[in-house]
């Protein structure tokens, strides 16, 4: 796997990112994992903004892993906001969530996520989705090459 490319992980819950990060580590999945705890954090840091001015904007994310209930800002807005940028509107988003509400999947699908992931409520399960994740989005997947804009 590109273990240098981080994944960019947008979760408010403290259980569920830590879950998370335990379930790509027993799955030996390397990349490191950088947290956002809110939508607005999420895009400050994808268009180097806020706390992270600076920060190179063309160095993205293999992957965001995005909840759609946040704080300060909804996922999908932040997947709304990520498609309608043309330097990052080809980046890989998956709804990673517990809902499995038919609306939410139908909108996440309208505002062009990759993919939709409804969390495993068991924890080997999680282990093993996340596996899957990492093989097909890290391994496996051919990334849109990068646009100058």
């Amino acid at each position: 796997m590109n273990n240098e490319q981080i994944i960019l992980l947008v979760e408010d819950s403290d259980a569920d990112a830590e879950l998370t990060a335990m379930a790509f580590q027993e799955a030996r999945i390397g990349n490191p994992i950088l947290r956002m705890r809110n939508g607005l954090a999420a895009l400050d840091y994808l268009f180097a903004q806020g706390d992270h001015a600076g920060r190179d904007v063309t160095d993205m994310p293999a992957v965001v892993l995005l909840d759609l209930n946040l704080p300060l800002l909804p996922g999908l807005e932040v997947l709304r906001a990520i498609r309608g940028d043309a330097r990052i509107r080809h980046l890989p988003v998956i709804i990673l969530t517990s809902s499995n509400e038919d609306r939410d999947r139908l909108e996440a699908y309208d505002h062009f996520a990759n993919s939709y992931v409804q969390k495993p409520v068991d924890y080997d399960q999680f282990v093993q989705a996340s596996r899957q994740l990492g093989l097909y989005w890290l391994v496996l997947n051919r990334p849109a090459p990068r646009r100058d804009v």
